[in-house]
């Protein structure tokens, strides 16, 4: 963790958490947490797309194993039927869901997240977390 050299009072005064109302940290630090929120939605995505891929490779082997075992049947409806069937209709596949959720909702959050905090805070990270930092670190010098 990187340390901060700065006077306490030339960090306070440099701090764009000082020039916000509490409501306006408030709505920095949600929309932050939303952008977060939807980063780990992304992850989930992620984690769904690859597993729908290992599932399809698990019936892509079982369709071959199924015909050496003499039952074409089953491997064909395995063949025509779901290999090539999206996971969301006929023709969606996963990566279209992820990429569809990367290039808009996740794209529009950043960007958003972003002019949020550059309009609010300088474009500073996590304004409520080093307010926080700053305050426990205080509060840790002083006597109980």
């Amino acid at each position: 963790m990187a340390t901060d050299d700065t006077a306490p009072e030339a960090a306070a005064e440099s701090d764009p958490a000082t020039a916000l109302s509490e409501t306006e940290l408030e709505a920095l630090h949600e929309v932050e947490l939303g952008l977060e929120w939807a980063q780990r939605a992304q992850g989930c995505l992620l984690e769904f797309h690859h597993a729908t891929g290992h599932g399809m490779d698990h019936l892509s082997q079982a369709e071959e194993l199924l015909r050496a075992a003499g039952r074409d049947d089953l491997a064909d409806a395995i063949r025509t039927d779901l290999l090539p069937h999206g996971v969301v209709d006929e023709d969606r596949w996963s990566y279209d869901v992820l990429e569809n959720f990367q290039e808009s909702l996740l794209a529009e959050t950043r960007s958003l997240e972003r002019r949020v905090r550059r309009e609010l805070a300088d474009g500073e990270r996590h304004v409520r977390e080093r307010r926080q930092e700053r305050e426990w670190k205080r509060r840790a010098d002083e006597p109980y």
